[in-house]
């Protein structure tokens, strides 16, 4: 039977917006991490076969193709191609997906599946918004104006949609941002994100260059008090910028490989993808998907989710992984043990193998053996891979 491996996996550090990672173009920023997979598998750059690259923001320096250009921003010869993929927040998610899809078919041998996505030189929603604005329409068709009458797609509405269906309050959302916050400064402070950070340099406001390798959006000295006190979004609402994912600038990758390309390499692999699949529902609540997603994943492997040993659920907003934990009866000490986007950023495009890295790497340094990732997505749609640590 044909497998799929992760043979390296490895991310940026998150830069705010506006911070220590704005002067990366993200193409040159996406290229770094290629490089880094390349010279981590000491592979033969001419042998990889594809690069599936998700991003977002496909405008500005993010358009055009932004996963062939990332390739020909870097050392990996011309003879590899590459291609973008837009699935919302998922799109990186869906290139491991892909590109597991593509070696399990027996048409490729050693793929990489990565993610980049620069919030702050390319805002969030400037794709729909640009056309828009200079008379060139709506992405919304009369089709869809007329199947869903009188409704304004948002994920802000959703997550609060979400928080009100489950029941979920202030107080307990504020109290997870803290956690993942806490979590997050600890995995910091005990080097758990040494192995799968690629630095970068960065000019300091001094003009000295040094080398970015801590998210920068983790508040070592968050409080309780202090994240309670962050205003609402929505009037009426629950959730508040404290309780949301950062905007962050940020790239990330894995390596995917046959039994082949593990020979061809001679590397041994660090995770075997045992499950992929996506799922859609309503559009309008928009980021539930992830918990009937994760149910039907775990039938189709046949697996109970009390056998996993980590998950990896994208905090997009608070509501999404608390809500998909509480539905699930999901130990919540397994959940994001790392700490996740409410600390450590959420660069849209690149968030699905940022995710998958962290979840490779975390499960080696617990020795444990089974892990799932998933993520809410724009338009209703979520994500399940689950993996097995080798």
């Amino acid at each position: 039977m044909p497998e799929a491996y992760i043979v390296a996996a490895a991310r940026t550090a998150g830069g705010r917006k506006g911070g220590r990672l704005k002067d990366w173009h993200p193409a040159d920023l996406a290229a770094q991490v290629l490089d880094h997979l390349v010279t981590t598998t000491r592979a033969d750059p001419a042998l990889i076969e594809d690069v599936i690259l998700g991003c977002v923001g496909q405008a500005g320096e993010q358009s055009n193709n932004i996963a062939r250009n990332a390739v020909l921003a870097s050392k990996l010869p011309e003879s590899v191609p590459a291609t973008s993929v837009d699935r919302q927040c998922g799109s990186s998610q869906q290139a491991v997906q892909f590109a597991a899809q593509a070696v399990l078919s027996g048409m490729q041998d050693i793929v990489i599946a990565a993610g980049v996505e620069s919030m702050t030189r390319v805002p969030m929603g400037l794709p729909a918004r640009l056309p828009h604005e200079h008379g060139f329409g709506s992405s919304v068709s009369p089709a869809m104006r007329k199947r869903y009458p009188n409704v304004q797609f948002s994920q802000f509405a959703g997550a609060e949609m979400v928080a009100k269906k489950y029941d979920l309050s202030k107080d307990e959302m504020d109290a997870y941002a803290y956690e993942t916050h806490r979590r997050a400064a600890a995995a910091t402070q005990a080097g758990a994100f040494n192995a799968e950070i690629v630095p970068v340099a960065v000019t300091t406001a001094d003009g000295a260059t040094e080398h970015h390798h801590v998210d920068e959006g983790i508040r070592f000295d968050a409080t309780l008090d202090g994240i309670k006190g962050v205003k609402l979004i929505m009037e009426g609402g629950r959730l508040t910028a404290a309780t949301s994912s950062q905007i962050c600038d940020g790239a990330s990758g894995v390596m995917i490989v046959s039994e082949k390309g593990l020979k061809a390499l001679g590397v041994k692999p660090l995770a075997r993808i045992h499950h992929a699949s996506v799922f859609g529902e309503d559009p309008v609540i928009m980021l539930e998907a992830p918990i009937n997603a994760t149910r039907r994943a775990l039938q189709k492997a046949g697996m109970s989710l009390d056998e996993i040993d980590l998950y990896e659920v994208n905090e997009a907003f608070a509501s999404i992984p608390m809500a998909w934990a509480k539905d699930l009866g999901a130990d919540p000490a397994k959940l994001n043990v790392n700490g996740g986007a409410i600390a450590l950023g959420h660069p849209l495009g690149a968030s699905g193998t940022k995710l998958m890295t962290t979840l490779v790497h975390a499960l080696h340094a617990r020795g444990k053996r089974w892990g799932l990732q998933t993520m809410c997505e724009g338009g209703g749609m979520a994500n399940v891979t689950i993996i097995e640590r080798l």
